[in-house]
């Protein structure tokens, strides 16, 4: 089935129809804590002193797995939340191989709020959440909106209210620039107008924004929001990256996958947006780099730094690219010509979305490094590790 593509802001898929496994499977258990004999790239890291335990939820997905690794580069005892959706437990084996470190997994459904509790209960000194878990497919939110707002607003519910227990407790939401829906101005800054979602999915990230506000300014929480642009790239190590289950719906995956001559040809919504080329514009910013962003962003919280009980920055490069602009890129990175046609536009696509980064660089202090054209090549390294 050919999937017609366009950007989207920050997108997965839930169809279970479609899995690429890099490692052979191997059943994980509540609590499951997996070894291995693989080698180690950073050993170093064995002998480090956790004194912080960091629960991140979605951990096993595109950004969370790594941002479990750079939480662990630095020290700090990681412990997986997952309900394997929309991921796969055998990252954990990408994630040993990169840092020596076993993370702690639980395989566990934030939708059960008896499990929730059950989950604090057990681990009742973790100091920091870094909260990724939720569905992100904007064409899939327009078809299946209700699952949408069960899965993003029940689940941050329940986890909100086991922290409202605790004395005082650090939280980091993985928020999004669809909050701002077509912004009126360019680059878009932190105090741009939060205007109408254009799909349920972006309506979950607004509402659990408000959420998170109305509680934070009544209890001992404090939060930062961090609302990124379009995440891609790869581990430089090619162990662990974005690994789509089902067709893909986010633009990069689709473009290596049809590199990799898995996909016929990409199709690219639209070509009559008042942009240069005629399609639309992101700011595409490297995994690595976005999961820097969040071991910083809980650092500010947890070393109290941050001047307001909730905070927002918003990450990405500053720069936008066009959808064929990121097509000519990837033919010059891997000397591949990529088949393509232009088709129809698509319900719930903005025309432009690129950030001012200025808040995130002199507040927090983090500034992405990488280029589209390193991004992309780290994508297609680990397309071709996939495809063996």
């Amino acid at each position: 089935m050919l999937r017609l593509f366009a950007p989207d802001f920050f997108i997965g898929s839930l169809d279970p129809a479609f899995r690429y496994n890099l490692f052979s499977p191997k059943k994980a258990q509540k609590g499951f804590s997996l070894q291995s004999g693989l080698g180690h790239r950073n050993k170093k890291n064995n002998n480090t002193k956790n004194t912080m335990k960091i629960v991140v939820t979605g951990g096993l997905g595109f950004i969370g797995s790594h941002t479990v690794v750079e939480l662990q580069n630095v020290g700090y005892e990681v412990i997986i939340i997952d309900n394997l959706s929309n991921s796969s437990e055998d990252v954990l084996k990408g994630i040993i191989a990169i840092t020596g470190k076993t993370p702690i997994f639980e395989k566990i459904d934030l939708r059960e709020k008896e499990a929730v509790r059950d989950f604090f209960k057990k681990y009742n000194d973790v100091s920091g959440i870094i909260h990724f878990a939720a569905s992100k497919a904007v064409g899939e939110s327009v078809q299946n909106p209700l699952l949408y707002y069960e899965n993003n607003i029940n689940t941050l519910v329940y986890l909100l209210q086991e922290l409202l227990q605790k004395d005082e407790a650090s939280f980091i939401f993985s928020s999004s620039c669809t909050v701002y829906g077509q912004a009126e101005k360019m680059p878009i800054t932190e105090n741009a107008s939060i205007q109408p979602a254009v799909s349920p999915y972006g309506n979950t990230k607004q509402i659990g924004e408000e959420i998170i506000t109305d509680v934070v300014n009544v209890s001992n929480i404090n939060a930062i929001l961090l609302r990124y642009f379009n995440p891609i790239g790869a581990h430089p190590t090619a162990e662990i990256g974005e690994l789509p289950i089902g067709v893909p719906q986010n633009l990069v995956p689709f473009i290596t996958q049809t590199g990799a001559g898995l996909r016929k040809e990409l199709s690219v919504y639209g070509d009559d947006y008042p942009t240069t080329d005629g399609t639309c514009i992101r700011d595409y910013i490297h995994v690595v780099d976005l999961a820097k962003a969040h071991v910083t962003a809980l650092q500010r919280l947890l070393n109290k730094k941050n001047v307001e009980k909730i905070e927002t920055f918003n990450l990405g490069t500053g720069t936008g690219s066009s959808v064929l602009e990121v097509i000519q890129t990837f033919e010059k990175v891997s000397g591949k010509p990529l088949p393509y046609k232009i088709v129809d536009r698509r319900e719930g696509d903005v025309i432009s979305a690129y950030a001012n980064t200025d808040k995130a660089n002199e507040v927090l202090g983090w500034k992405a490094h990488s280029t589209l054209e390193e991004s992309l090549t780290s994508a297609w390294k680990w397309q071709q590790k996939i495809n063996g």
